[in-house]
């Protein structure tokens, strides 16, 4: 028997050590410097490289894991925000927001259906998922076109991969071009597909950049509305379900009571910063189910066209932010 058999015959019990192990790492506040070792990057390497060894142990649970720790994760990072500051620092980028939302779809349009003739449903839920938020345009757009389960998977596992690969490098790119906490708050949210990539590359770059990251990615996400109304429109599909990332608006809430309450004395401050401290953690764990969730089988599904017009899309999205970011310096400093 194969040292790789051995890790697949006993996958389950690996996946409850490695969950474990994760989790009381990340609540040992007695370990010193355990935030530097424990990060979000280093917890999606572990799942993803347990996915790739061991293959998928309890997937129902990894999935809905996952899903409902990021988005309680994503509500107690709003009591370490100020709604006021938040506001401030996130108009920046709404402007270019709006842009790159239709642009990104008509560009994938043009890449996925004219250049590489990727099947329309799939090439519109990669465009789709590009242009506001990954997973959850996907998922919220998918019904709207009746999408076949093998679309979703293709365009769901595009969009996984790339944002594994976004979380790694885009700090490192960061540091390298000497971005500021917030041009990388505002790059990260616009060119990162998915939330929760969004808000471990930000938490790894800083302070700053995770609550601009934030901020406007949540923002950003509420345009799976308007893009679900208007697909419904073009592929002329009525009384289709769409649905409504409801967490943000608890968010905006969580900031609102930590803006106008728990700022207001020490032990409010003390509360929020504790619900805060606890959101990120669980953030690094969701990560880790997030990248548990892979499968060879994801990687065989997608494709070679599919991943090379998410690709082109991601690079022109993410040099298109680039160039916004640094021209917008460029004519600041001149003023």
């Amino acid at each position: 028997m194969t040292i790789l058999s051995t890790l697949q015959k006993h996958s389950n019990g690996i996946y409850i050590l490695l969950a474990s192990l994760l989790t009381t790492l990340l609540l040992a506040d007695y370990i010193p410097n355990v935030d530097t070792f424990v990060t979000p990057p280093i917890a999606l390497f572990l799942g993803l490289a347990f996915a790739l060894l061991c293959g998928k142990a309890y997937p129902s649970f990894n999935k809905k894991a996952s899903k409902k720790l990021l988005q309680y994760s994503v509500i107690g990072l709003g009591f370490g925000m100020n709604l006021q500051a938040s506001l401030a620092s996130g108009k920046e980028g709404m402007a270019f927001t709006i842009i790159s939302v239709a642009g990104t779809m008509l560009i994938g349009w043009l890449i996925g259906r004219k250049l590489l003739k990727v099947n329309s449903n799939t090439s519109y839920l990669i465009s789709s998922g590009t242009a506001i938020c990954g997973g959850s345009a996907i998922a919220a757009v998918g019904p709207v076109i009746k999408a076949k389960d093998t679309e979703m998977s293709v365009a769901l596992g595009t969009i996984f991969i790339l944002n594994a690969i976004a979380l790694f490098i885009f700090p490192i790119i960061g540091h390298w071009l000497g971005m500021s906490q917030e041009q990388f708050g505002l790059w990260a949210a616009i060119a990162i597909h998915d939330t929760s990539s969004v808000v471990g590359a930000g938490a790894a770059y800083g302070e700053e950049a995770l609550k601009i990251a934030t901020t406007v990615k949540l923002t950003r996400a509420l345009w799976i509305i308007p893009l679900a109304l208007a697909t419904s429109f073009i592929f002329r599909t009525k009384g289709q379900k769409i649905s409504i990332p409801w967490f943000i608006l608890w968010f905006v809430v969580a900031m609102v009571i930590n803006t106008y309450v728990l700022s207001m004395s020490e032990t409010g401050i003390a509360i929020g910063n504790a619900v805060n401290d606890l959101a990120r953690k669980s953030l690094t764990l969701t990560l880790f189910f997030i990248g548990a969730s892979l499968s060879t089988d994801t990687l065989k599904t997608v494709g070679i066209k599919p991943l090379i017009q998410g690709i082109l899309l991601w690079l022109v999205i993410s040099l298109s932010t680039l160039a916004y970011i640094f021209s917008h310096l460029l004519s600041s400093s001149g003023e």
